[in-house]
C-alpha cells in the first residue's frame, strides 16, 4: 500500500481555467516549500510544459487509453515517489471520455482507477444559484462522483465569501456537508494564458512567463484555502502496488546485450545508441514515457535544434522528430539549409527516423503556410504539407500495419501501436503503410510511411504500448 497525498482538479467542460488554477496552485506551494508533483489526463502535450515551467521537472500523462490501470498505477506510483503532493489537472468536461456517450478514459475514470480525491474549478463569473443546479448535478450524477471541494473561478474578492456561504448552505441541503468552497481565483492577468488552434500557447513563446507564474502563486496563496485542499489531499486513500516486475528489465538486460558488439561484451562497456531528438520551438510534444523508455533501453537521448543548429549532432544512430509547431516557423526552419542538408544526407545513409505529426510535416518537400507561401522542408516525403482551416482528425486512434514493409520492418501482422491525432494540417501524401482506426472500429483512415529505416506520419505515437516496435528502431542498420 502507497500513501500518496493527492487531489485532481476537474471541471465541467475546456475552458473552466483548470490549467491556471493547476499552474497557480502549484506556484503557491513550492512558495512554500513543498515538494509538488503534477500530472495531466489524457494525451495533451501543452498542459505539462506549464507544469514544468512552474515545477522544473517533467509532469506525467495519465491516460487511460495507452495504459491499463495496472499500468497507470504503477506509472503514477514511480512518478510521485517523495513528492509533499500531487496535483493533477484533468481534460475536457469531468465525466467526458473518448466518444460523446461514454466515460472510458475521462478525467472521472482516472480519478476512480487512482483514487484521486476531487476539486472541481467551477466559472462562476455572471452566475448565483445557477453554481448550486451545476453543483447538484456534477455531484450526483454518479454514485460516488469523488468531488469534494470546489473552486469558483472569474469572481472578485468582495462576492466570494457570500457566494461560499450559499453554496456550502445548498450543499448541506443535498447532503453533501463533506463537500467544501476551497477558495476562489479573480480575474486577473496572471492567470491568463494565451490560445491558439492546438490549444495554449505553448511556455517558450510567452514572454515573462516564470514571473506570471510567481505572481499568480502570489495570489493563490491569497485567495485559495491551501491549508483546506492539503487535508483533502491527505484524506487520499493508499493506492495497492507491487514491487516493479522483473521481466521488462530482464527482457532490456537481453536486447541490449545483444546490440554490443563481442569486444564490448568482453570488455564489460556498454555503449549506449546515441539518438538525435528534435527540440526547440518548432519540435516541442514529447510525452516523457516515450523518452524514458528509450533510456531504459540503452540510448543516450541528444537533443538539437532544427531551427538555430547547423547539423545533426555527431555520431547519431537514429533521429526522432517530435509534434510541434513548424508551420509557425516554416520560413526559419527552411532557411536553415545546412540543416536540411544535414538531415537529407542521414535520411539518405538510412539512419533511422521516427517523425510524427509536426516532424512529419518537416520531412516534406514543402509546408505552406496560412498566407499560402511555399517553403521547401526536408524533401524525403514526397508531398506538401497545407492547412486546411479546420481540424482535420482529432483524438485516439490504433495503428495497425497494412503494408508487407511494415509488417517485415516495423509491425508484425495482429500487433497495433496506440497513438492520437490532433492537427490542423494535412498532407498530399498520408501515407498508406498502416491504417489508423478509432477505438470504437467506426471510422479509420490510411496513414503512415513505413520503410527500412523510416516510420513517418500524422498519429502521435505512444512508444511503450508496442515495444516490439522501438526494438525495431533500435535494431535498424
Amino acid at each position: 500500500m502507497k500513501k500518496i497525498p493527492r487531489i485532481l482538479l476537474a471541471a465541467v467542460s475546456s475552458n473552466s481555467g483548470k490549467t491556471a488554477a493547476a499552474c497557480g496552485m502549484m506556484s503557491a506551494y513550492v512558495q512554500q516549500g513543498l515538494n509538488i508533483r503534477s500530472c495531466k489526463c489524457g494525451p495533451d502535450y501543452i498542459d505539462p510544459m506549464f507544469h514544468r515551467e512552474v515545477l522544473g521537472v517533467d509532469s506525467e500523462n495519465l491516460d487511460l487509453f495507452f495504459s491499463d490501470a495496472e499500468e497507470l498505477t504503477k506509472n503514477f506510483i514511480r512518478h510521485t515517489e517523495g513528492a509533499d503532493l500531487v496535483i493533477a489537472e484533468g481534460v475536457m468536461g469531468y465525466y467526458d471520455g473518448m466518444g460523446l456517450d461514454t466515460v472510458r478514459g475521462s478525467s472521472y475514470e482516472i480519478a476512480s482507477v487512482l483514487k484521486f480525491p476531487v476539486i472541481l474549478v467551477v466559472n462562476a463569473r455572471g452566475a448565483a444559484m445557477t453554481l448550486a443546479a451545476v453543483l447538484k448535478g456534477m455531484t450526483e450524477y454518479v454514485p460516488e462522483s469523488r468531488i469534494c471541494g470546489v473552486i469558483l473561478n472569474q469572481i472578485s474578492g468582495m462576492l466570494y465569501p457570500r457566494l461560499k456561504q450559499m453554496l456550502e448552505q445548498t450543499l448541506q441541503r443535498m447532503n453533501h456537508s463533506e463537500i467544501k468552497i476551497v477558495g476562489y481565483l479573480p480575474k486577473a492577468d496572471p492567470f491568463v494564458l494565451e490560445s491558439r488552434h492546438l490549444g495554449l500557447v505553448t511556455p517558450q513563446e510567452l514572454q515573462g512567463l516564470k514571473l506570471q507564474m510567481q505572481q499568480a502563486g502570489e495570489i493563490a496563496n491569497e485567495t485559495l484555502d491551501l491549508e483546506g485542499i492539503r487535508e483533502i489531499a491527505e484524506r487520499a486513500e493508499e493506492l495497492k502496488w507491487q514491487q516493479e516486475d522483473l521481466k521488462w528489465q530482464q527482457r532490456d538486460a537481453c536486447f541490449l546485450k545483444s546490440s554490443f558488439s563481442a569486444d564490448q561484451a568482453e570488455s564489460g562497456e556498454k555503449r549506449k545508441k546515441r539518438i538525435a531528438v528534435a527540440r526547440d520551438e518548432a519540435f516541442c510534444f514529447y510525452y516523457k514515457e516515450n523518452l524514458e523508455i528509450l533510456e531504459s533501453m540503452g540510448c543516450e537521448l541528444i537533443c538539437f535544434s532544427p531551427l538555430r543548429d547547423k547539423q545533426l549532432p555527431d555520431g547519431i544512430e537514429g533521429m526522432i522528430f517530435g509534434g510541434g509547431y513548424p508551420e509557425l516557423y516554416a520560413q526559419q526552419l527552411s532557411e536553415n539549409r545546412s540543416m536540411l542538408m544535414s538531415v537529407r544526407a542521414a535520411l539518405e545513409k538510412q539512419i533511422p527516423c521516427l517523425a510524427e505529426c509536426g516532424g512529419f510535416m518537416y520531412l516534406h518537400e514543402k509546408i505552406r503556410d496560412r498566407e499560402g507561401k511555399e517553403w521547401s522542408m526536408v524533401g524525403r516525403i514526397r508531398g506538401i504539407s497545407y492547412p486546411t482551416g479546420k481540424l482535420v482528425r482529432f483524438g485516439y486512434v490504433n495503428v495497425i500495419p497494412m503494408s508487407e514493409t511494415c509488417k517485415k520492418e516495423w509491425l508484425p501482422e495482429g500487433t497495433s501501436l496506440r497513438g492520437q491525432e490532433f492537427h490542423y494540417w494535412d498532407s498530399t501524401e498520408n501515407g498508406e503503410d498502416c491504417m489508423a482506426v478509432k477505438p470504437d472500429g467506426k471510422r479509420s483512415w490510411s496513414c503512415i510511411h513505413a520503410e527500412p529505416g523510416l516510420f513517418a506520419g500524422y498519429p502521435h505515437l505512444y512508444y511503450p504500448s508496442n515495444r516490439a516496435w522501438i526494438e525495431n528502431f533500435l535494431k535498424c542498420r
